[in-house]
């Protein structure tokens, strides 16, 4: 997993409209990061629509919002059409980025093991460096928490 401290690989994903997005591109400006195993389903919706209800306060404070699972450009696409969504989500489909920010891990579900997405949230400063991260995120009140810290690190950043 990466570590508050650890400067972003370099990477470049499609978002939901097949257009390339990547890091160096993007770099210079705060990033939200969220890892989330799959579109549509419970958890993952409501996160999605929490992060797209306040993105115009992440906005304001110069921060944009990427979501990432392994669902392809089509099915968020999907998502983002039958769920409102304004968020930008990256398609993983060979989960390379997943194992580079280390949350493409062994999960249980009752009593089977299986590889999936850890859900994990990391806040990265304009020079690249990850600056704060939350693993195995409960999704309630989640967005405020990133939110708070956010100002919070900004604030400690340019004073």
């Amino acid at each position: 997993m990466l570590k508050v401290g650890d400067m972003v690989p370099d990477f470049c994903l499609p978002n939901q409209d097949e257009e390339e997005i990547c890091f160096r591109d993007i770099k210079g400006g705060w990033i939200v990061l969220y890892f989330y195993p799959k579109d549509n389903t419970p958890g993952c919706t409501t996160q999605a629509c929490a992060f797209t209800e306040a993105e115009p306060e992440f906005l304001d404070l110069r921060a944009r919002i990427l979501g990432v699972s392994p669902d392809s450009p089509a099915k968020h696409r999907k998502f983002i059409e039958k769920k409102g969504l304004s968020i930008t989500l990256l398609a993983d489909e060979d989960k390379s980025l997943a194992q580079q920010f280390g949350v493409w891990q062994l999960k249980k579900f009752m009593g089977k093991e299986y590889m999936g997405i850890v859900r994990s949230t990391f806040i990265i400063d304009p020079t690249g460096k990850v600056v704060k991260v939350w693993e195995k995120v409960r999704v309630k009140g989640h967005v405020d928490t990133v939110k708070e810290a956010l100002i919070a690190l900004q604030e400690a950043y340019e004073g």
